[in-house]
């Protein structure tokens, strides 16, 4: 049987075609949506979730903070145990000072140097590993009755001690940390600490110091068997780390904290991370 429209049925055929076409198109375009949605809308918040932004207290403990970019030196393959003379001819060029050459003719210089911030992060003395540049002498103190009051003149031995350390380029030091890196991470394990990151608690020993006040005033003492007490309970509260930098007097306190605040500032910990500087009068009576 003959069809009496065949160009009508091709046109409608042809216009189904067209129609199918666009369905599948739109049902494309709105995959493709749903799919832009998705990732944008859901999978960016489930990303977030995962990276959460850590309070302040927090970050140079996790050592989460961008690292200043500095250009941080080559250095050649070395043991540590026979690390002293690379680290002799490398951080010599931190300081023109003389007295910094005298400083690096000591032994085991990188184990010395993770012990003792180690030692201060965790509120100790370093003395102990630092002895080859303390001030010769006993802490001077002047009697006054039956107490005893810290000898402004007694300071002044450790001027040489805080003068190098000023005169040290920050960017430098920083430079050549990261550059000795590895060798101080394994003085770090060494020392019982095999997931921390070394780094991160230089940080923790920079900030230590920063707590520390500017004595404004006289600091009185009563003698001890081995050592003496400052008679006023927050200066002897604080830590032995803090304590033993109050030793040097106020205006060396000072110095040493301006040039912590920049290389720590140098380390990625921005200022807001930074305790504020402080002073302080002590309060005991009859001083």
């Amino acid at each position: 049987m003959m069809k009496e429209h065949p160009e009508l049925e091709e046109e409608e055929e042809e216009e189904e075609k067209g129609v199918l076409k666009k369905a599948v198109v739109a049902l494309l375009i709105v995959i493709v949506c749903a799919a832009l949605f998705y990732f944008f809308i859901y999978k960016r918040p489930a990303k977030k979730a995962e990276s959460p932004e850590i309070p302040a207290e927090e970050t140079t403990e996790k050592g989460t903070l961008p690292p200043v970019q500095t250009d941080v030196p080559a250095i050649p393959p070395v043991e540590l145990d026979q690390s002293d003379g690379l680290v002799r001819e490398l951080a010599a060029e931190l300081s023109v000072h003389p007295q910094l050459g005298l400083w690096l003719k000591s032994q085991d210089l990188i184990r010395r140097f993770v012990a003792a911030v180690d030692n201060i992060a965790n509120g100790l003395s370093p003395r102990p590993h630092i002895s080859f540049f303390m001030p010769d002498g006993e802490y001077k103190t002047i009697k006054k009755g039956e107490l005893y009051v810290a000898d402004p003149d007694g300071y002044n031995r450790y001027n040489p001690v805080v003068d190098v350390f000023v005169s040290l380029d920050s960017q430098k030091c920083v430079a050549l940390l990261r550059g000795f890196k590895p060798l101080l991470q394994e003085a770090y394990r060494d020392l019982g600490y095999p997931d921390t990151d070394f780094e991160d608690t230089l940080v923790k020993a920079i900030l230590e110091l920063l707590r520390a006040p500017v004595v404004d005033g006289t600091i009185v003492l009563e003698k001890r068997v081995l050592s003496y007490v400052m008679l006023d309970p927050k200066l002897e509260g604080l830590s032995d780390a803090q304590k033993h930098l109050l030793r040097m007097g106020p205006e060396n306190v000072e110095a040493i904290q301006k040039k912590l605040r920049e290389m720590v500032l140098l380390l990625g910990v921005p200022e807001s991370r930074l305790p504020p500087a402080s002073y302080y009068s002590p309060m005991v009576k009859g001083f």
